[in-house]
């Protein structure tokens, strides 16, 4: 751990604090906004502990995950749709409880907290399988194919669990409309795979064997 990698993690975590919140708070244009205070407590604690976590096990995988900046043209697209999703998503959650639109039951709020928590669970067991891990596609020196535990089950684990995790949101915050919002998330993700693909089977060695032995992209039996 280095004072630098340090200091580049907290600013980023309290930043997402401040914009996530005022993307929710300020569009409901209250703080008694029981969903929106679930939802940052969910997302941003695990988050805050699973960095202390890599902050000192493994340093260089948090580097490797605060490094957002997409080289490639057509990914740097993905990633800005996925932004833009994020903040109309939660802007509109927000102005939901403003304007008393109608809002999720308890138990679909609280069953979607759940099944967010087991993705997170899930998330970290991913980045534990595979240390090459990075928010850009890029090949790493000395990387190999990794096929075991979830990715023997889909080759791209990490974003089955983004699924669910992406999808869970705006029924934490209670809001349908929200929810709509976020079903734009499997089409951007369905894009950013083939690319990613494309990409791997020529610069990763091993991959298109790989391939063939795990049929399913994204989710079993389905894609």
């Amino acid at each position: 751990m280095t004072t630098k990698l340090f200091f580049q993690a907290i600013v980023k975590f309290i930043l997402g604090v401040l914009l996530v919140g005022l993307l929710i708070f300020l569009p409901a244009g209250t703080f008694l906004f029981f969903n929106g205070w679930l939802f940052m407590g969910i997302l941003f604690i695990p988050m805050l502990f699973a960095g202390i976590i890599m902050m000192f096990k493994n340093p260089e995988l948090l580097k490797k995950r605060l490094n957002a900046k997409e080289k490639q043209q057509e990914q740097d697209l993905v990633v800005k749709l996925s932004g833009l999703m994020f903040l109309v998503g939660f802007v509109v959650a927000g102005l939901g409880h403003r304007f008393g639109w109608y809002s999720l039951p308890k138990g679909v709020v609280f069953g979607a907290t759940a099944v967010f928590l087991i993705a997170y669970l899930l998330y970290a067991e991913v980045l534990r399988e595979n240390t090459y891990l990075s928010r850009t596609i890029e090949i790493q020196e000395n990387q190999k194919v990794v096929d075991t535990g979830l990715y023997g089950i889909v080759r791209h684990p990490m974003y089955s669990v983004t699924l669910l995790l992406f999808l869970s949101m705006p029924l934490v915050l209670g809001s349908v409309y929200s929810f709509l919002v976020f079903l734009v998330y499997p089409f951007i993700i369905a894009k950013r795979i083939v690319n990613e693909e494309n990409f791997l089977e020529k610069e990763l060695s091993g991959y298109c064997e790989y391939k063939q032995k795990v049929k399913y992209r994204l989710i079993p039996y389905i894609w």
